[in-house]
């Protein structure tokens, strides 16, 4: 029940529906009582010669109409209780999707994705069948068991009624012991699915790597064991499944046999009439469906139970940030300053960033730039407040992060990075994602600064060039474009470019750069690269190392220092003049 007490705020929600299905099931469960009594009272009457045509005809017209009328309530009541429990799916739905959209990058860093599909594809289908299933068998089952052994024992035989009870205690305690069994291995039945999930997910996400490294029948072999480990977990779950009926059919068999038994023993000794024994024993075929029906709600509310367990679960791990409760809603202006700032991931025992200060004036371009692991993406993110940060140590606008609306900081910046996401659609949508409203001019202006233009007109659809799943159909450095343009289009106040140069050539890199600086006068920019020709116009460049600032100054300053940016951007150079005499 335990299950069915964690999804009261839904029936509380909807009570009314849920009311209006179980009034409908209890007329149901009293109208079902009538037919048996009819049938008995027509036995009685063949046995004593006293049935007439009149009799019979009213009999049968009687049941006619009851059937009618069953029709229709069992229609009603259907529709009410199994469309709540798809509304309450439709629900859980929504709130499982809006919750993932709100979690923090480390909480995807710790949940497979297999394990959260798994929650939209099996749990909540079994939430929704304890909201659905569930209601009616605790209902029915309790009011049909009810009402005819309350029938039976007041018109028929209270003692041949309980005498036909004996074996259902032995039928409590086996329900309850399946219904644990069951929940325990449900559980792990889920959380097995949830890592097939995730084999599948990576396998075909990375198929191109599997092939180049000619690891196809290796994975095939690796996703074999996990789908193996699925089944036994699941075949496990079906020998508890399979015990339930069976169970309840020798108990019912039980049942049958002693009403049947005791029961010609009263009639012989005229206690009561045949009749009666004939209504007796249809009472008690009505008590198969409900017997049938506590089983069966045993096994839904186990499961039920499992599945409400992992989602609540899930819905209790909170986002690291949070709005403050007067959150600002507007950012003032485009500058951004870092004071002293301190930053490690969580649950990290390594400071990722260590005394970070700079100001960027509005209007003008930061250069981040160090070796691979230097904390240069970590920067952009803190910027981004995708992670907690220490009070007043970043500011936007004057304005400490921590105080603003993360829909008003977010909405401040246009962010580039390094891993370039592309949706399953067309070009035009990809590039339009954060503008949806923007006209197809306005596109193709945003491709031509991003200097992806002339490759998005050789396509056969042009903007309706569908990019595949990841940007599958595209290049690396065609992706990089197409996130460029997608940023550009925003025209936000604050542009973040996280190293999403490094696939483009440098005549590229070069007209993109200057398409920036023409189109973004005014506009603050952030540029983390490798190849330093793309943070050389900036007006301050920051050189990190272990997350630390080691130089810092413009490119001629740097370059007079003669230290890591002097060395590095020799290098550079040299390996261009040896590529460009190749």
């Amino acid at each position: 029940m335990k299950a069915l007490r964690q999804l009261f705020w839904f029936f509380r929600t909807y009570w009314k529906r849920y009311a209006v299905g179980v009034a409908f099931l209890f007329l149901i469960d009293l109208l079902m009582l009538w037919p048996p009594r009819l049938i008995g009272q027509t036995v009685d009457q063949i046995r004593n010669g006293s049935l007439t045509t009149a009799t019979l005809t009213t009999t049968v017209v009687t049941l006619l109409l009851i059937g009618l009328v069953l029709y229709a309530l069992r229609f009603l009541w259907r529709y009410l209780l199994f469309g709540g429990a798809l509304m309450l799916e439709r629900t859980l739905r929504q709130r499982l999707f809006g919750h993932l959209t709100r979690m923090s990058p480390s909480f995807y860093a710790r949940r497979r994705s297999g394990d959260l599909m798994a929650l939209a594809t099996n749990d909540i289908p079994a939430i929704e069948q304890t909201a659905g299933m569930g209601v009616l068998t605790l209902v029915d089952s309790l009011f049909a068991t009810l009402l005819t052994l309350t029938v039976m024992m007041v018109t028929i035989d209270w003692q041949l009624t309980l005498a036909a009870l004996i074996p259902m205690p032995f039928m409590a305690w086996a329900t309850a012991y399946y219904g644990k069994l069951l929940h325990d291995r449900f559980y792990l039945a889920q959380e097995a699915f949830g890592e097939m999930n995730d084999h599948v997910q990576q396998s075909v996400s990375g198929v191109r790597v599997l092939r180049a490294f000619v690891q196809e029948e290796q994975d095939v072999e690796a996703f074999r064991r996990v789908s193996e480990k699925t089944l036994e977990r699941n075949v496990s779950v079906s020998r508890i499944d399979a015990l339930f009926e069976p169970t309840i059919a020798i108990i019912i068999g039980l049942s049958f046999l002693i009403g049947i038994g005791y029961g010609a023993y009263l009639v012989i000794s005229s206690a009561i009439s045949l009749g009666d024994l004939v209504a007796f024993n249809l009472y008690l075929g009505l008590l198969i469906w409900p017997m049938f029906a506590f089983g069966w709600l045993m096994n839904i509310l186990q499961r039920g139970s499992a599945s409400v367990k992992r989602l609540y679960e899930f819905f209790a791990e909170q986002p690291e940030v949070t709005e403050q409760k007067e959150a600002i809603n507007t950012v003032p202006a485009s500058t951004v300053e870092a004071r002293s700032l301190t930053f490690r991931y969580p649950g990290s025992d390594k400071d990722a960033l260590c005394d970070i200060s700079f100001l960027l004036r509005e209007g003008e371009t930061l250069g981040i730039v160090g070796r691979t692991g230097s904390g240069k993406t970590t920067l952009c993110r803190t910027l981004l407040h995708q992670y907690p940060v220490p009070e007043k140590a970043l500011f936007i606008g004057g304005v400490p992060i921590e105080q603003l609306s993360l829909s008003a900081l977010r909405g401040k910046i246009a962010y580039v990075p390094q891993e370039h996401l592309l949706f399953s659609r067309s070009i035009e949508a990809n590039v339009a994602f954060g503008k949806p409203e923007a006209s197809t001019e306005e596109v193709w202006h945003a491709l031509s600064l991003a200097e992806m233009k002339r490759d998005v007109a050789q396509f056969p659809a042009g903007l309706g060039t569908m990019v595949g799943e990841k940007g599958v159909t595209l290049s690396g450095g065609q992706k990089q474009r197409v996130s460029i343009a997608r940023a550009l289009l925003m025209e936000a106040d604050i542009l973040i470019l996280d190293d999403c140069l490094s696939a483009v050539d440098a005549r590229t890199e070069e007209s993109i750069l200057r398409h920036l600086r023409e189109e973004r006068k005014g506009k603050t920019t952030l540029i983390t690269a490798h190849r330093l020709s793309a943070v050389q116009h900036a007006q301050l460049i920051l050189v990190l190392e272990d997350g630390k600032i080691i130089e810092r100054g413009t490119h001629e300053q740097l370059m007079a220092k003669r230290g890591w940016y002097w060395e590095q951007y020799r290098r550079q150079q040299l390996e261009l003049d040896a590529a460009g005499q190749g």
